[in-house]
């Protein structure tokens, strides 16, 4: 925006600047924070400095001032301008607001949804989340993972990056080896009931390790079981495979309902025997050392880079009875990645802060090892999600709260909200809009907060309608929907030529920003900053929808601000769908 008009201006203050005798200037813009009015600016400092490395004597500030007041003098009024400046060194340049204002409202409605998107950056780029176990519930530990991987996917698409997404099922190792056992001796021939795969196969597990606790000698039997396992057995090979299938389908139920998709499963079982022989690799180049049968296989981190305080550790990358660890399989699936996509610019992976050693060891280990795209791999953390009751997620001993009983209390919540604020509506809508709300009211409060930092679910603050919930920001769209409605629907055109309130001023301010903040969300892998501007956007609204009368307004002030409107609507649509958030029409 005003892109054309600042580079003419440029040229003519660098031939302004030339006839002076200055060559091979280079200015810097900046934006000139928000007033009431839009600007930007660029110091004339390093324009006095080079005078001064000419000979001349001068007081750099001093000149910079001089220069800059001579600058204005030259320059005039450009067109699309309001006035032009030079302050303390700076030449400052206000656009015109009606036409800074035009300008946004028009391009907002142009580009409609994909407004805020950045160019093609031709950069390819994995985000790996979600990494459920299979054979095990899909409860809210899982949330924080899939709701950040997601949202992180979505921005960094707007923001040109061509995004693959990537899961990571846990889909074998000792829990599955249990919950196989259970099955076959206490369940066998059971299939899961409809519609509750995963609550079933996660009672199952949280059953196997109750009898385990109860009869320890029954541990020779899940021993036995691996063993049979590890040479490929057909029948416990059949069976896993048949149950392993169970858990994805639930898996893709809950990812339905979210919202969420992927492009490309990882297993543990791809890269188990891979892993070890990454593992013989490093043996081999004297990276790690082999203490097996005795101890394990290890990679003294901190000795081989000559630390002399402790950084890295020692990395464990296969036990000493040759059975793979995650470390094991995380070397193995780094090479399939770039394998799969040798161009990848990023390998992201979306994982909890716990692990954040883990998989510096990892990449580091991978870097020793000569992979010169092992500093293209980068560990995104994020902090866990504490419900009422400070409930604890152990799924060993089922003592989780499954996903989709979450979501149905969001669902049932929101439901009585929106009987009570819209009881007109059909019951299917009522059922659709409240689902909406209710997965919104879930997902926000996960985004909303910086990733390392710990959020505390309460439903009070998740659904609610006058504060910063998901809530309070799809009321937003749906008001300004129903302006919208009530107008007849949005006016192709209308000149912005009249005096705009503050309220109008700072609406269309927020709306410029949102590109910028895209960027700004992706460069820094941080959904939050998306959050906080959909939550201004409505908040903002809501100030402008107090202050500013648009069906009762006289034109050209109607039209002029029900394009506002729709321009702020659109905004507000764009900002949740990169949260994975719906924007309703009604409520």
């Amino acid at each position: 925006m005003f892109e054309a008009e600042k580079q003419q201006i440029e040229e003519k203050i660098l031939q302004i600047l030339s006839e002076k005798g200055l060559q091979d200037i280079k200015l810097t813009w900046g934006w000139i924070p928000f007033n009431g009015a839009w600007g930007m600016a660029a110091p004339f400092f390093p324009v006095a400095a080079q005078e001064a490395r000419m000979g001349k004597k001068v007081q750099v500030p001093v000149r910079a001032q001089e220069l800059a007041e001579e600058v204005a003098q030259a320059l005039g009024k450009p067109a699309g301008f309001e006035r032009v400046e030079a302050v303390k060194g700076y030449l400052n340049l206000y656009f015109s607001s009606s036409e800074y204002a035009q300008r946004v409202i028009d391009q907002v409605l142009e580009e409609g949804s994909e407004f805020g998107k950045g160019p093609s950056l031709n950069q390819q780029v994995m985000v790996e989340f979600s990494q459920p176990n299979t054979h095990k519930a899909f409860h809210v530990g899982h949330l924080r993972s899939a709701i950040l991987g997601d949202s992180i996917s979505r921005i960094l698409e707007f923001a040109g990056y061509d995004v693959i997404r990537a899961n990571y099922p846990g889909d074998i190792g000792l829990h599955v080896i249990k919950w196989l056992w259970n099955y076959m001796k206490f369940h066998n021939g059971e299939k899961p009931p409809a519609g509750a795969t995963t609550r079933w196969m996660g009672d199952l597990y949280a059953e196997a390790n109750r009898r385990l606790e109860e009869n320890p000698e029954l541990e020779s039997e899940v021993r036995a079981l691996y063993a049979r396992w590890d040479k490929r057995d057909p029948e416990i090979v059949r069976l896993w495979e048949e149950t392993r299938e169970w858990s994805l389908q639930g898996f893709r139920e809950m990812y339905r309902t979210l919202d969420i998709r992927f492009d490309i499963y990882y297993f543990n079982s791809m890269v188990e025997h891979p892993g070890k022989e990454v593992v013989e690799e490093l043996i081999q180049k004297g990276i790690a050392q082999d203490e097996r049968p005795e101890g394990p296989v290890i990679v003294k981190l901190d000795e081989l880079l000559g630390l002399k305080e402790e950084k890295y550790r020692v990395l464990v990358i296969l036990r000493s009875d040759n059975t793979a660890l995650y470390a094991t399989e995380d070397l193995a699936l780094a090479k399939r990645k770039f394998s799969d996509y040798p161009n990848l610019y990023r390998s992201y992976y979306v994982v909890d802060v716990r692990q954040s050693l883990h998989f510096q060891q990892v990449f580091k280990t991978l870097e020793l090892a000569g992979y010169e795209w092992a500093n293209r791999c980068q560990h995104i953390p994020y902090e866990l999600v504490n419900l009422p009751g400070n409930v604890v997620m152990a799924s060993r001993e089922g003592t989780v709260v499954l996903l989709e009983d979450l979501i149905r209390e969001a669902t049932a919540r929101a439901l009585q909200v929106v009987e009570e604020k819209n009881p007109e509506l059909l019951p299917e809508q009522k059922q659709q809009v409240a689902q909406a709300v209710g997965i919104g009211a879930i997902k926000y409060p996960m985004l909303a907060r910086e990733n390392t930092k710990i959020v505390t679910f309460d439903w009070q603050t998740a659904l609610d309608f006058n504060g910063q919930a998901a809530p309070y920001i799809q009321y937003a769209h749906v008001r300004a929907s129903s302006i919208l409605r009530k107008a007849g629907g949005v006016p192709l055109h209308a000149e912005v030529n009249y005096p705009m309130m503050p309220a109008e001023l700072q609406l269309i301010d927020l709306i410029s920003r949102f590109p910028k903040e895209v960027q700004r969300a992706a460069s820094e892998l941080k959904p939050l900053h998306i959050a906080n501007a959909a939550y201004e956007l409505a908040k903002t609204f809501s100030d402008f929808y107090n202050e500013c009368p648009v069906l009762t307004a006289e034109e050209p002030v109607r039209n002029g601000r029900l394009r506002l409107v729709a321009a702020t609507r659109q905004t507000i649509a764009n900002a949740l769908g990169l949260l994975g958030i719906q924007a309703p029409e009604v409520m």
